[in-house]
């Protein structure tokens, strides 16, 4: 097996391993307080009732984009013990269309529902209604919709109203919404659609809390990659400053730099591989990488290109010692 071929098995099999975090526990017991238990305390595949047995209630998780968010859910849906099993999956879930409209979002989940085609003519509240009856025909008790706050732009007000009409009635889900922080400022400001939903805002990395477990995450990466892990000892804060201190963004870096240590058929990943795959994806100059800069804590990752180049070279110069 050539080297090009083993690198590939190895990065394949780091993108697909899972890390059990806090933020899946905290995920986990929110959702399951939605559903219905039997006399044992068992867990159903039904929604819990409130208000006098009349409505649902609904799941909101907040987090930056690369924070992590849509894998977290995904895989708590994929390996629920209730939402998953020998009788299907009691889930549908979907990403918000482009564009982004009422009508589209109805025709999106109706498509994944496994409908028959949609044809143009068709009223968006048609689309919705028979979404909701194709929703309890098909067993579903969870309805995910992944990056809501793109769902907003041109029809709030319907979206809105469509989300109180999935948790009421006989055919009423438990709606789970994803997003950026625009769609808590959203649902927020609907004190109707607000109460319906607890929300799970995800924290950023924070090396007190996080940095030994990140330590621990790029060991066991080096164990399968073959790589001795690196040795410097301010690596973990400048990862977690460089990925703006979220939780996906660190763990795509960790496996961007052991991508460039096994291109470079090094023996142990080190912090210029860190530097390496930083400065590929950030385009940013030599001064400006968090892996090298000596005052990298000033860095912003966000910052304007044009505020740098604008700046006088004597600047640009001090700035990269």
């Amino acid at each position: 097996m050539s080297n090009l071929a083993e690198n590939a098995r190895i990065l394949h099999q780091l993108r697909k391993l899972r890390i059990d975090t806090p933020r899946d526990t905290a995920f986990i017991s929110r959702l399951d307080r939605l559903l219905c238990r039997d006399e044992e305390g068992n867990l159903q595949h039904e929604p819990q009732r409130f208000s006098l047995g009349r409505e649902t209630r609904g799941v909101m998780v907040i987090d930056g984009a690369g924070g992590g968010k849509t894998t977290l859910i995904a895989r708590a849906l994929e390996r629920h013990p209730v939402l998953t099993g020998p009788d299907g999956r009691h889930y549908l879930e979907a990403s918000v269309p482009s564009p982004a409209t009422f009508k589209s979002m109805g025709g999106t989940l109706l498509e994944r529902s496994g409908y028959p085609v949609i044809t143009a003519n068709r009223e968006g509240w048609s689309l919705w209604e028979t979404l909701r009856g194709r929703l309890k025909n098909l067993g579903i008790t969870v309805l995910w919709i992944d990056e809501a706050h793109d769902l907003f732009c041109a029809d709030k007000n319907l979206i809105l109203r469509a989300l109180k009409a999935l948790m009421q009635g006989d055919e009423a889900v438990i709606p789970i919404l994803s997003g950026t922080e625009r769609l808590h400022e959203i649902v927020r400001s609907d004190p109707q659609v607000q109460r319906r939903f607890n929300t799970l805002i995800l924290p950023p990395v924070a090396e007190a809390a996080d940095g030994a477990s990140f330590q621990g995450v790029i060991g066991e990466y080096c164990r399968i990659a073959g790589l001795e892990p690196p040795l410097e000892g301010d690596l973990i804060p400048r990862l977690f400053h460089g990925a703006r201190y979220r939780f996906g963004r660190c763990v795509e870096t960790i496996i961007g730099a052991i991508e460039f240590a096994l291109e470079g058929g090094a023996h142990r990943l080190d912090i210029d591989h860190f530097a390496e795959f930083w400065a590929m994806q950030e385009g940013c100059p030599l001064g400006g990488n968090v892996f090298l800069a000596r005052d990298w804590p000033q860095i912003n990752p966000d910052r304007d290109e044009e505020d740098d180049f604008a700046l006088p070279a004597r600047a640009r110069r001090r700035r990269r010692k």
